[in-house]
């Protein structure tokens, strides 16, 4: 009995309340009418992605069931008793994913705490290609002591490969190809890419990019998982959690789905409300980066030009991470009074991992006097509750996901359902999930403007466009 309700209490929650008509109006809020019209669309979405699961085309969602949480385990705790420090290079998912878990796993001064306390290696995440941080990382670090973890599936990644190069030339330098082979790491494809040709060539151990596994659904592969391990997180209970929502997830029904009802209410909120931006609000410092890594999920994922079809939609909501209680600070007011053109997601944590209590003080102010005695957690979720009020009282639609708790089932739960929630939506939008066009224009400028092989031609459009525009400045 007690695994059963162990079960129940640490289920995370999507509290939808606030997205409906009863609570922010008709013109604002989603009617039980437009659900129920819904719930149609809903079950065959969800049929749709069980189809092609299980033609094995949405590989992200079996992770939770992978086999490769042991050889990473082994790996990190050989590694960690022979390294101080541990850098991720990576962009995109291979950098957020396995920040975000970091942040909200660990100690928010992991990296100060004193070494025989962390027992793990200092952690680090270069993820751009800006000279003064990645100088100053390589100026403060012991190479000897520094294993280096390159993520990159096709190893053509600019931003990547680049800061790949510059740290195998300084451990070739400093330590040899021996000491290349002992503090280099790869996370990369299994067959194919050039950093997998890199790897087999020069001898570096590696661990796959799961296949068929995009960047932004990585983070429960190795690339999120390795990182975590090294930190020490309990990589088996993030993917335990991931599979309890993925069993929670198992109806198509929208009472029983909290992925399914999630992107139903933001479809609809964009579609029939005018809803076009999506704040992701968590009242957690340990959640902050959980916000960042949804900005790229929701944003990459349905930000399309392109419907299936070939139609032009221009689909998806623009997300935005906000802070609580800090953004109430600073973005609060214009959520409140400005364009009434979002939803708010918040998530609230019931329980935190730390106590601090208020002393007793200035008991003859009555303006600081009421504080004395509460904990600094209560205050918290009370203006994560006051916030709700306001934004609600001005006809805000937002919900709220309720976790009981952070650990590393929690975050699993948390990080699947979004997952899964963001391809529903993409259901719903009609437009692909998994690709990124528009990231791609980008990539290709760059290698043209930095001379890659191969594209020449489309170097010489650039300049000539250059050459026609007459630049104005001031």
């Amino acid at each position: 009995m007690a695994d059963a309700k162990k079960k129940v209490t640490d289920q995370i929650i999507l509290d939808y309340t606030n997205m409906l008509s009863d609570a922010v109006g008709p013109r604002d809020g989603i009617t039980e009418r437009q659900l129920k019209k819904m719930e149609a669309r809903a079950a065959e979405a969800h049929w749709g992605v069980g189809e092609q699961r299980r033609a094995g085309k949405l590989p992200f969602m079996d992770l939770p069931y992978g086999d490769y949480a042991g050889p990473i385990i082994k790996y990190a705790a050989d590694a960690a008793k022979t390294f101080d420090n541990f850098v991720v290079l990576g962009i995109g998912g291979s950098a957020l994913g396995p920040i975000a878990i970091q942040s909200a796993l660990n100690s928010p001064f992991y990296n100060l705490i004193d070494k025989k306390d962390r027992k793990r290696p200092r952690f680090f995440v270069e993820d751009n290609v800006d000279p003064e941080r990645i100088g100053a990382m390589l100026e403060l670090i012991d190479p000897k002591k520094t294993l280096f973890n390159v993520i990159t599936k096709s190893g053509s990644t600019a931003e990547t490969m680049s800061a790949f190069i510059i740290v195998r030339d300084m451990l070739m330098k400093k330590l040899g190809a021996k000491g290349l082979k002992t503090n280099m790491v790869a996370t990369t494809d299994s067959k194919k890419g050039l950093l997998r040709d890199i790897v087999d060539a020069e001898g570096l151990r590696s661990f796959e990019v799961t296949e068929g596994v995009g960047g932004r659904f990585s983070v429960l592969t190795p690339v999120g998982l390795l990182p975590a391990a090294m930190a020490g997180i309990d990589i088996k209970g993030l993917l335990a959690g991931a599979a309890a929502m993925d069993k929670r997830c198992a109806s198509g029904l929208l009472s029983r789905n909290p992925a399914l009802m999630g992107a139903v209410l933001q479809y609809l909120a964009d579609s029939e409300k005018g809803k076009t931006i999506q704040v992701m609000m968590p009242y957690s410092n340990a959640l902050r980066d959980i916000a960042d890594w949804f900005r790229q999920l929701w944003a990459e994922s349905l930000g399309k030009k392109y419907a299936l079809d070939g139609s032009v939609v221009h689909a998806g909501q623009t997300p935005i991470k906000a802070l609580g209680a800090t953004d109430q600070h600073s973005q609060v007011q214009l959520y409140n009074e400005g364009p009434n053109n979002k939803t708010i997601t918040f998530i609230r944590v019931e329980s935190f991992r730390r106590k601090v209590k208020i002393p007793a003080a200035y008991k003859n102010v009555s303006g600081l006097a009421y504080l004395s005695g509460h904990e600094m957690g209560e205050l918290l979720n009370t203006e994560e509750t006051a916030t709700e009020i306001a934004v609600t009282a001005n006809k805000r639609p937002n919900c709220t996901i309720r976790m009981p708790e952070i650990n590393a089932r929690t975050v699993g739960q948390l990080i699947y359902m979004l997952e899964l929630q963001t391809v529903y939506a993409g259901g719903f939008y009609g437009i692909n999930p998994f690709d990124q066009p528009g990231v791609e224009e980008g990539k290709v400028a760059t290698y043209a403007l930095m001379g890659r092989p191969g594209y020449e031609k489309q170097r010489a459009e650039i300049e000539k466009i250059s050459r026609a525009t007459r630049r104005k400045t001031v």
